[in-house]
């Protein structure tokens, strides 16, 4: 198996005018010494890589197997499932009907629908298709439950749309925040309006157009693209598990389709030729911030060596790709992987490639270093949540453990966590260059703060980050959690120790005494089960990522486990007080008592917050 990891495939097309040759192969072998180790390194089983240039293919290689049981090897024909990616074809759906005028951008979407309308939360503000493609439709990111193993299982786009509308938490147009359900409900318009379900409008308008043969957005996967697809794995232990929970009804946002590397060269090759829809999509439609990259339908924009670069990237559990377009050079480049790599290694593995292939064609010309503000920049300073994390469901937890923070240095300058997609480079330094706008020292990134309590990123165009008030960030939600989760804990071995203590000295307890005393207790065991669940959810991210959007039993166990804790600790408040009132213990026991109901009432105050609980 190392050995299948750290081999390379035979070269499938390599294609280069003679004065890129030279460039084209110290580029190959740069990719040769780089993507088998990465594979090897984080084990990842499978990866290919596409490059192209000027009209042609200059550069297209599988790495490793697409299957580990048989070591069938990756190649240009071999489907990898596309995650997010898929949304490009979405975007170019709804522009070829609205190039037809069939689709109005800017109408109310509502006007398109027929089975169900979107929720009028903000009068006189619509969700438009600018929004959808855009990410600034204003819904919450809710994905808990929807997909399931096997594709047969699923419910119709248009049933999904209906019976999973998500709350709408923000005016359309008011913060850009990266929307799934917007992409699949774009993908139910194209659906009413052409009369073709969605896959098999994308296979006659969009694949056909560009040639992508062997491609499909079809569930379940026809069988010659199942045939040859590649299995997404996550480590698991010295073996491969092959990943679940790819597959939902919102296809059109990337759940399901599946594409091949030679289909998307000449995808990659359309979108550079300057056909008009191509250009509508790469044109900036958005951006949070004058002053930094923005959005075009679907694309981000994310410079490089001051070059501009549009990017898009998919993950699902076992998949991961990214597609990264340099119009103005005519380059494209693809990276996928089948495997989710070593606590999540993958995202960023796809995007080093990207990064390298870039670096070396295109290599950045040193720029002065930029000049330096010493205004005061307390104002910056705290901890921020990005916009898209979900306000009503379990997703929201994540976000108790680590969220990005801002420090402000005395001399003007700032230090962030949490920023970077680089997990080597977790903690970033920043040179103000303008007001409310900042050049990381030593890289390339770029952060701003165009209204008090907003942050936008170079690193993430889609989404931006909201300053958190002092009583809703994780410093002080942690310990309380944490604090609350070690008295639950210990009550539940400590309350049956103490009981027959009691009992060994023969003190008598009255009837309610003992009644509060063994709520406590069960209070207490079902936290015990709940943190037992939460620890071995939340070990390997590569499990959280199958098991969120398939909402496995190991998963939706917890906020039950939670809520009927909370029902046994309410009686805990009014027991403290009678407890003190009629001197039912000890004082050493109603101390204990009453420390452990403020700890629980601290712990289901965050689980409350952060969504742990039912309701």
């Amino acid at each position: 198996m190392k050995k299948a990891l750290v081999s390379a495939f035979a070269l499938l097309s390599l294609h280069a005018s003679p004065a890129h040759a030279s460039g084209a192969e110290d580029l190959g072998a740069t990719l040769d010494r780089m993507v088998p180790a990465m594979l090897a390194a984080d084990r990842i089983p499978g990866a290919a890589v596409v490059i192209v240039q000027n009209g042609q293919t200059v550069f297209s290689k599988g790495y490793g197997v697409a299957d580990v049981t048989t070591s069938r090897p990756v190649d240009a024909t071999t489907p990898f499932l596309t995650g997010s990616l898929a949304k490009v074809f979405t975007a170019e759906a709804v522009l070829r009907l609205a190039a037809e005028g069939s689709l109005d951008l800017d109408a109310d979407v509502n006007r398109y629908l027929t089975d169900f309308q979107i929720k009028d939360t903000y009068p006189g503000h619509p969700v438009t298709l600018e929004n959808l493609l855009t990410h600034t439709a204003g819904f919450d990111d809710d994905i808990v439950g929807l997909a399931e193993a096997d594709p047969s299982d699923l419910p119709s786009l248009a049933e999904s749309v209906k019976d999973r509308q998500p709350r709408r938490v923000r005016p359309p147009g008011a913060r850009i925040a990266y929307d799934n359900y917007a992409l699949a409900l774009a993908g139910r318009i194209v659906e009413v309006r052409s009369g073709q379900p969605y896959a098999s409008y994308v296979a006659d308008h969009v694949f056909a157009t560009h040639g992508m043969t062997g491609s499909s957005a079809t569930l379940p996967h026809p069988a010659a693209v199942r045939a040859r697809l590649a299995r997404g794995y996550r480590p698991d232990g010295d073996a491969y598990a092959e990943q679940t929970g790819q597959y939902a009804p919102w296809t059109p946002s990337g759940t399901g389709p599946a594409v091949t590397p030679a289909d998307m060269a000449r995808y990659m090759t359309d979108q550079l030729d300057g056909d008009p829809i191509a250009r509508q999509m790469q044109q900036r439609h958005f951006t949070a911030d004058d002053r930094m990259p923005g959005m075009g339908y679907v694309l981000e924009e994310r410079p490089r060596n001051g070059l501009r670069l549009l990017y898009k990237d998919g993950d699902v559990p076992g998949y991961h790709n990214v597609m990264a377009l340099l119009p103005d050079q005519k380059v494209g480049v693809y990276v996928v992987v089948n495997g989710d790599g070593t606590a999540g290694a993958a995202t960023w593995d796809i995007q080093k490639v990207v990064n390298k292939i870039v670096d070396q064609r295109f290599p950045g010309v040193s720029a002065p270093s930029p000049a330096e503000l010493t205004i005061d920049v307390s104002r910056y300073a705290g901890s921020y949540r990005s916009a898209r994390t979900s306000q009503t469901s379990l997703m929201k937890a994540s976000t108790l453990f680590s969220v990005p923070t801002v420090k402000a240095n005395p001399d003007g300058t700032l230090t962030s966590t949490g920023l970077s997609p680089d997990p080597d480079r977790a903690t970033q330094h920043w040179v103000q260059t303008g007001p409310g706008l900042f050049q990381e020292r030593d890289g390339q990134a770029r952060i701003s703060f165009p209204e008090d309590g907003l942050l936008v990123s170079t690193a993430i165009p889609s989404e931006v980050y909201e300053k958190l008030a002092w009583y809703d960030t994780p410093t002080l939600d942690l310990p309380l959690f944490a604090v609350g989760a070690l008295a639950l804990l210990l009550a539940a071995l400590g309350l049956p120790i103490a009981a027959v203590v009691r009992r060994s000295r023969r003190a008598r307890s009255s009837r309610p005494a003992r009644l509060a005393g063994f709520t406590a207790w069960v209070s207490a065991v079902l936290i015990t089960a709940f943190l037992v669940g939460f620890a071995l959810v939340m070990a390997d991210p590569n499990v959280i990522m199958a098991t969120l959007p398939l909402g496995s039993p190991s998963l939706m166990t917890l906020p039950v486990l939670a809520t009927l804790s909370l029902v046994f600790a309410v009686p805990m408040l009014p027991a403290t007080v009678l407890a003190w009132r009629g001197r039912w213990w000890g004082p050493t026991a109603r101390i204990s008592y009453t420390l452990l109901t403020v700890a629980a009432a601290g712990f289901f105050t965050v689980a409350f917050d952060y969504r742990l609980l039912l309701f």
